[in-house]
């Protein structure tokens, strides 16, 4: 299973759309252009397609954490007691 898989499948399960997409990756300051995440959906013999980077996917799973937890608190290292 390739990258493009595993992002097709996610993308399809959790009903994002691109721009939802774009958007997830902004959250971990990863840029991407809509037709640059086109490209990734392509058919494998379609001209324009282009695989999937282990950056990208490792980028997009990071801001979907944060997309559906939240962002990580803040550790503080003083107690208060």
């Amino acid at each position: 299973m390739t990258n493009n898989d595993i992002l097709k499948k996610l993308r399809v399960a959790l009903k994002l759309r691109d721009s939802d997409i774009v958007d997830i990756l902004k959250l971990v300051d990863f840029r991407i252009s809509k037709s640059e995440l086109g490209a990734f959906f392509r058919r494998e013999d379609h001209p324009k397609y282009m695989e999937c980077g282990d950056q990208v996917l490792r980028n997009f799973l990071n801001g979907l954490i944060i997309h559906l937890r939240g962002p990580m608190p803040s550790k503080n290292k003083k107690t208060s007691k």
